[in-house]
């Protein structure tokens, strides 16, 4: 059935690989997503002389039609470009932002804060949507199509149909009662309310009419007018946790360039997303902290290796939920997070023989004075890297949260349930929560867009991830195997994960780390083996020549063309690649 289904996955992407060309076409390229028809869209507009970035756009908007359980325009996301000329990092914030009504108690009920899973359905999870102000953003600055020339790839989709896969129909078996609207129920499920399969071709005329007025009017047709109306009728309106979101906030909302985060790895130079995310922090500080061990020398097959980066991303997770949020809120130490010396005092904590017995935050320079307070599934996400024939490189990772989002809809839109990513209460362990609910505030976010560059000032790899909060410890487990343990980006992503954000912890079941769990108990490792919902994507340089890797797990794949006609499809499907 799968064989069947990827076999008419590449009939319905051939269209968009022979769309004829408006400009002359590029001539080497490379982009990886995590479905095979958003590839194809990257693809075409590179081969219309588009630039990375404008290939990423095409990729973001083609995954919305296709992939509409896991990112689109009713969510938000990050964007790191490398500019191949000032070889200059930027990096773009389309994080999702509350509504200003919300505050301390936005997911209370009773007086009683919710459970996170209640919390999630209908309107009061949903923020403001950013994807679509950062694009914009983004390619006035970087792009060099036409901006309706990005919507094309997406809106023939839309339009003329895709083939549901094997993935997005685990999605509707396993998660469609996440979907509350009535048109999400008519569009993803049969008359008889059975779930629609993999193979079914859908049609989504209301999303394809949706593109047409933002390609021909900008963003401006989302965040103004008619459809911003109907955005803020539907969560105001939502039978289930309804909001108090007003067109002030949607017409308010702005992206915003950011700092990006820089520091080093050995030889390499790693750029990735600072706050409002907390993923380009906490990798740097899993890696700086392994950097005094010799990674190399321990290998991909010893426990030890697994048993420090275990330890590593155990001080790294309990710094990021105590100090990390949205700067624009609250104070973040950044600069004191990555001295030096407070990286060197929290890897001195580092036994290569023992487990820590008890995990707790340092104390960074700069970190505010905490307020202590009297007591009262893998994600919807996805990531898309990019290069183009004049080496510009593109990191953008997309949500809408969970699975389906808040599980309502506009204009055959999932909206996301970005609000959850906040904490649901804003009290943590007796003090006040620096990620907390407040208006106009964007959630604390694990998306970890990466670039690295190598000893050359070249850029060797940009990747990211999808999974939650283990998307940081996806970057970080694959730059070890790319950087210390001289693997493929391909072969990086396809290991094993082990996930420890506190105490014990998780190995990804069915891969080469299963085998370790006695060695790593003899440590002190208190670990179980478990699924883990993983998607990964990346593209690298090696030898100059730019390849690209997507994750076994997924139905993702990397296509790097090398002429006009040319072609290279490098498909990474796995056993796993129809689950979420």
């Amino acid at each position: 059935m799968i064989r069947r289904v990827l076999l008419l996955l590449a009939a319905v992407s051939l269209p968009l690989a022979a769309a004829p060309a408006k400009s002359p076409p590029v001539m080497s390229g490379t982009v990886s997503a995590a479905d095979p028809r958003a590839a194809e869209a990257g693809i075409e507009i590179l081969r219309q002389g588009g630039s990375a970035t404008d290939a990423a756009i095409a990729m973001m908007l083609a995954l919305n039609v296709v992939e509409p359980q896991s990112s689109g325009i009713g969510g938000g996301g990050f964007l790191v470009n490398h500019d191949a000329k000032s070889r200059a990092v930027t990096s773009f914030d389309g994080r999702e932002a509350a509504p200003a009504a919300a505050d301390g108690e936005w997911f209370f009920r009773d007086g009683k804060a919710m459970d996170h899973a209640d919390a999630i359905p209908g309107g009061r999870s949903v923020g403001v949507p950013g994807n679509l102000r950062m694009m914009a953003m983004a390619h006035a600055r970087h792009g060099k199509l036409p901006w309706a020339a990005l919507f094309q790839p997406a809106i023939r989709l839309a339009r003329d149909g895709f083939a549901i896969t094997p993935r997005l129909g685990n999605s509707i078996d396993r998660y469609g009662k996440a979907i509350v609207s009535d048109w999400g129920r008519a569009f993803f499920f049969n008359a008889d309310g059975s779930p629609k399969a993999a193979g079914t071709i859908l049609k989504n005329p209301e999303q394809a009419a949706l593109f047409a007025g933002i390609a021909a009017k900008g963003p401006d047709y989302f965040y103004h007018g008619a459809t911003a109306e109907k955005l803020v009728a539907t969560v105001n309106g939502a039978r289930i946790n309804p909001s108090r979101m007003t067109m002030a906030d949607v017409a308010a909302y702005r992206a915003k360039e950011r700092d990006p985060v820089c520091g080093t790895y050995r030889v390499y130079r790693i750029c990735g997303m600072g706050p409002p995310s907390s993923g380009g922090i906490t990798v740097l500080l899993i890696l700086k902290q392994l950097e005094r061990f010799d990674m190399a020398a321990l290998g991909k097959d010893n426990p030890v290796a697994w048993h420090l980066l275990a330890e590593s991303e155990r001080l790294a997770y309990a710094d990021r939920d105590t100090y990390l949020g949205d700067a624009d809120h609250v104070s973040v130490p950044v600069k004191g997070l990555l001295d030096p010396a407070y990286i060197a005092s929290r890897s001195a904590l580092i036994s290569p023989d023992t487990t820590m017995a008890s995990i707790a935050p340092g104390v960074p320079a700069g970190a505010p004075p905490r307020v202590r307070v009297q007591p009262g599934p893998e994600h919807g996400t996805s990531h898309m890297s990019a290069v183009d024939a004049q080496g510009n490189v593109v990191a953008v990772t997309s949500t809408i949260e969970d699975v389906f989002g808040s599980g309502l809809t506009i204009d055959g839109t999932v909206l996301n349930n970005e609000l959850t990513d906040f904490d649901i209460a804003p009290v943590r362990d007796g003090y006040l929560a620096a990620n907390r609910v407040q208006g106009g505030k964007r959630p604390r976010s694990s998306m970890s867009p990466t670039i690295v560059y190598g000893p050359d000032g070249k850029v060797r790899i940009a990747l990211g991830a999808a999974g939650g909060s283990t998307i940081i410890a996806q970057i970080a487990k694959a730059l070890v195997g790319v950087l210390d343990w001289k693997m493929s980006a391909q072969d990086a992503i396809g290991m094993g994960l082990i996930y420890t954000p506190g105490p014990g912890g998780v190995v990804e079941r069915g891969t080469q780390l299963e085998p370790m769990l006695p060695a790593l108990a003899a440590l002190g490792e208190q670990l179980r083996a478990g699924p883990l919902g993983l998607k990964a994507n990346a593209v690298e340089q090696v030898n100059g020549q730019w390849t690209g890797a997507a994750d076994p797990r997924s139905e993702g794949v990397a296509i790097t063309i090398t002429g006009k006609d040319s072609v290279t499809h490098k498909v990474a499907r796995g056993a796993n690649a129809a689950h979420e």
